[in-house]
């Protein structure tokens, strides 16, 4: 399996914004889709973005103020213009399916990071 590790995280005012990395180490080559996931205390984890390591195709739940993208092996999430509501701890993650089955779902995702705090004050 793939290593991811997250880094970029920390304590914003409403406004700012971060760029978080997802780092990929090990097998690689098995990973087809990088999503981002984040988890407030007491909710769910619920996917932000993922790109198709294939063809780039990318998609996220707030193309206005996230950007994902990938580099070599690092795979981004720009946020802009952050608010309260997006503190959570954010994750990484790898499948071996491509993005357009792997979707944002955290079933088909086998290899995760372990995670970046962000904290985003009003």
């Amino acid at each position: 399996q793939v290593h991811l590790e997250e880094s970029g995280g920390g304590s914003v005012q409403a406004g700012g914004s971060l760029r978080l990395s997802c780092t990929s180490s090990g097998d690689i080559s098995s990973s087809k889709c990088i999503a981002w996931f984040r988890q407030a205390p007491g909710e769910e984890r619920k996917g932000v973005a993922n790109i198709d390591l294939g063809d780039g195709r990318s998609w996220n739940v707030d193309a206005g103020r996230f950007t994902i993208s990938q580099d070599e092996n690092v795979v981004y999430l720009r946020m802009n213009i952050l608010k309260p509501e997006d503190t959570a701890m954010y994750y990484c993650a790898a499948s071996r399916f491509p993005c357009v089955l792997a979707g944002l779902g955290t079933l088909d995702y086998k290899s995760w990071g372990q995670g970046t705090q962000v904290t985003v004050s009003s």
